[in-house]
This record gives structure tokens, C-alpha cells and sequence, in this order.
């Protein structure tokens, strides 16, 4: 079959293989990751600034993924019938117009529009830089498909054999935009605009990503040029064409509640979940956690995270290629797991030592777990539903990180440091359910024999 593949120029999976370069899909990653993580060190800052707290800065936080839930499955599953370039060009654009009103926002006089004093969500102002902030995330959020989309288009031109080690890269382009992003923001923020700063360096990257998408991204699902049975077929965002291909014309698009009936497809997305919303405790409450208790300014936490990023790059370019030869998706993402766990135990008694230490655990569970976690999530969906049951996983995603978001910012309220017990707790939990995943990869084997 994969011979016969290589000879059909006009198939969808001819695209499949080593031929095809992963390199403008890694930098779209990059730099989508890039314009996110540069407003990372100074996000809390400015919350509590312009009238919030904790709970403001969970809930603002949660804005994206909340959006998200709702655009994440819809551009997936048009990313299965209008190609995935279209829709990243869309979701980059929304990103790019949703920085704009960020840098709007901190221009606004701070006019308090509501006051909330209560024993379980603390004391707070919603400002009206905080309003529009809430919105600018919304925005982002609604848009937000470029994860899952990108993630879809990798599976489409990897084969299966290498979608571990190439999710793997993914990987490191992220963390290396997790790297950069707060070590810029870090340098622009030391400059005479302080906060605007970082928001600018936000626009021109995102602008940057968009102008990549259009010229140098090619598509990865190929279809039969030609004119759409009808005109309203075609439609045009800033003289952007998106057109049907025809090759899909009389083709069900897929329902949600299809992709809920597909084997094991159920199963993986609860683990999604599970995974998001340990993470999700994690990001909302380490900040809070690393100002309160380790009492570190914004530049020595943009090194933990730059350090934490650079940890995960070399776990995903050095250890996961050789282990991934040797041993399956499951038997990584169970490992991977265990790690993860246990470096959330490592950060309750706020030791600067076991911190650091306990970013290693991170970067370990993290880099093994993931990206193969990722893999498998793609061959369990198979080629027809790809895009659509990625976009599913993002709103699961999403869903999680609403709670986990929201979750950490009163869980540390209330508990502080033992909030991370929670996020340890959840993993240890996906690590038991991770063995079934064996079964699953024992499937996948009998059914493309």
C-alpha cells in the first residue's frame, strides 16, 4: 500500500514521507507559540495592576480555552473539507486582531465598573483595561484552532512510523517559542514602554505567522482544482479565497457525535482531559505560587521558564528519537506520565532546589509523555476524521483548561502550595488509566496488517 501511495500524485497521502518539508509547519508552530508566551512573565503583573487577583487572573486566563471549546471542533472539521492552510490563515488572523485589542486595552483609563468582595473569590475591581482584556482572549480563543489544525496537518504528511519523533519536533518548536517569548518580553519590558513593549513584539510576530501561512505554507490536503458547484461555495476574508475542493463536493461532513462513536476515540479524549487539567492547575498556580513563596520577580521567572523550555528541547530532540525506536507510544506515555506526577509533589514545600528539580521531572514526563500521547491520539483517529477529532481533543482541551484555569486560581487561594497536590494527584490518576493504551496500539497493529 505505501508503494502504491508514492505513485499517485494526485492522492492526499502522496504528501506522506520523508519528501515533504516539516519546516514551515514547525515555524508557524514557533511562532504561534512565540506571540503567546512573550505576555507569559508580565500577564499576573498586569491583572493585579488594573484591579484583579487571583481568581481575575484564572478566569482571564481561561478566557482562551473557553473560546476556544466552541471554535476548536468547528475549524477542525472545516479543516477536513477547505484544507488545513485555510483555516490556520484564519486562526492566525484572529490571533493577530486579538493582540491588537490587547494593546488597546492598556491605553484605556482605568475606570472601575464592578467591585466583588467575597471570602471565596477574594477581594477584586473589574476595570475597563480588564474588560477588554477578557474580551481580546475571548477573541483569540474563538479563532483558536491553529493547535489541533497544525497537529492535523502534521499527521497529514507524516507517516505513521514517524509521527512520534515528528510530534516530537512540533514539541520543541513550541518550547523553543516558550523560550524566547519570556526571555524577550524580559528584555522589552526593561525598555521605556514597559508593558507595550511585549504586546508590540506580540503584533509583529503574529503578523509574521500570518504572512508565513499565506507564502510559504503549502496545503496538505490536495484536491481537484476547478470551479465549486455553487457560488456560495466561495467566500473571501481580506481577499483570502477559500473555495471548497472539489473532491469533497457530496461528502458528509463529519458530526461530533460520529467522532464520539469512533473505537477508542472516547477513551483518549477523557485522558485529553485529565492531562489538560492537571497542567492547567499547574500554569495558573505556579505564578502565583512562584510571587507569593519564592517571592521572584518577573526576570527570575521568565529564567525558570526559559530553563524548564530548554529542558524539554533536549529531552525531545535527544532522548525521545532513541527511546521512541525501542520502546511503543504507550510504554512513553506511561513513563511519561509517573514523571510528571511526581514534579508537581516536588513543588509544595516551596524549596527553590526541589523546584528546579522538579523541572527536570517536568521536562522528562512532559517530552516522553506528549508527543507520543499526541501520536497515537492521531493514528487511533486514522486520515478520515483527522482534522475533526483533533479539533474535538482541542475543545476537551479547552473544557479542561477553563476548569483547571479557574481551579488553580482558588485552589491556591485557599490551599497555596498544597494546590499542586491536586495537579499530582490528577496525573497519577491518567498514569493508571495509561495502560490500557497497550491494547490500543495492539489494534492498531492486527488492523494494518
Amino acid at each position: 500500500m505505501e508503494k502504491e501511495n508514492k505513485g499517485k500524485k494526485n492522492n492526499p497521502d502522496s504528501r506522506t514521507g520523508e519528501n515533504v518539508s516539516l519546516l514551515p509547519i514547525l515555524a508557524v508552530n514557533f511562532i504561534g507559540t512565540l506571540g503567546f508566551s512573550i505576555v507569559l512573565p508580565f500577564l499576573v503583573f498586569l491583572v493585579n495592576r488594573l484591579g484583579g487577583n487571583a481568581f481575575i487572573y484564572g478566569l482571564i486566563s481561561s478566557m482562551y480555552p473557553a473560546f476556544q471549546l466552541i471554535g476548536a471542533p468547528i475549524l477542525g472539521r472545516w479543516s477536513d473539507t477547505y484544507g488545513r492552510k485555510k483555516i490556520l490563515f484564519i486562526s492566525q488572523l484572529g490571533t493577530l486582531l486579538s493582540w491588537i485589542i490587547f494593546l488597546v486595552a492598556l491605553f484605556l483609563p482605568v475606570i472601575s465598573l464592578f467591585k466583588i468582595d467575597s471570602r471565596v473569590l477574594g477581594a477584586f475591581t473589574v476595570t475597563l483595561p480588564l474588560a477588554v482584556l477578557f474580551f481580546a482572549r475571548a477573541l483569540d480563543g474563538l479563532t483558536g484552532g491553529n493547535v489541533s489544525v497544525a497537529n492535523a496537518y502534521l499527521a497529514d504528511i507524516t507517516a505513521e512510523r514517524d509521527r512520534n519523533r515528528n510530534f516530537g519536533k512540533m514539541s520543541i518548536s513550541e518550547n523553543l517559542g516558550f523560550i524566547v517569548g519570556p526571555a524577550l518580553a524580559g528584555i522589552l519590558s526593561l525598555t521605556m514602554y514597559g508593558d507595550v513593549a511585549p504586546v508590540l513584539g506580540a503584533i509583529v510576530i503574529s503578523l509574521i505567522g500570518t504572512l508565513l501561512i499565506i507564502f510559504y505554507l503549502p496545503e496538505s490536503k490536495e484536491c481537484t482544482p476547478g470551479e465549486p458547484e455553487k457560488a456560495e461555495e466561495v467566500w473571501k476574508i481580506f481577499g483570502y479565497e477559500i473555495r471548497e475542493c472539489k473532491t469533497t463536493f457530496g461528502a458528509k461532513k463529519p458530526e461530533f457525535r460520529e467522532i464520539l462513536r469512533l473505537q477508542n476515540i472516547p477513551y483518549m479524549l477523557g485522558l485529553y482531559f485529565l492531562i489538560d487539567l492537571g497542567y492547567n492547575v499547574f500554569y495558573t498556580a505556579f505564578p502565583l505560587h512562584a510571587i507569593s513563596t519564592l517571592n521572584w520577580s518577573i526576570a527570575k521567572m521568565g529564567i525558570y521558564f526559559t530553563v524548564l523550555s530548554g529542558l524539554l528541547i533536549i529531552v525531545q530532540s535527544t532522548v525521545l528519537p532513541r527511546v521512541s525506536r525501542k520502546y511503543s507510544d504507550a510504554a512513553l506515555i506511561i513513563f511519561g506520565s509517573l514523571m510528571l506526577g511526581t514534579n508537581f509533589l516536588l513543588l509544595i514545600p516551596g524549596n527553590i532546589f526541589l523546584t528546579y528539580l522538579a523541572a527536570g521531572f517536568f521536562a522528562l514526563g512532559d517530552g516522553l509523555m506528549w508527543p507520543s500521547f499526541l501520536s497515537l491520539l492521531s493514528k487511533v483517529a486514522g486520515k478520515k476524521y483527522q482534522g475533526t477529532v483533533q479539533g474535538v481533543a482541542s475543545s476537551f482541551g479547552g473544557l479542561a483548561s477553563i476548569t483547571g484555569l479557574i481551579l488553580g486560581g482558588l485552589l491556591y487561594e485557599t490551599l497555596a502550595g498544597a494546590s499542586f497536590l491536586i495537579a499530582g494527584l490528577v496525573i497519577y490518576t491518567v498514569f493508571l488509566l495509561n495502560f490500557r493504551l497497550r491494547s490500543f496500539e495492539d489494534q492498531l497493529i492486527l488492523k494494518n496488517r
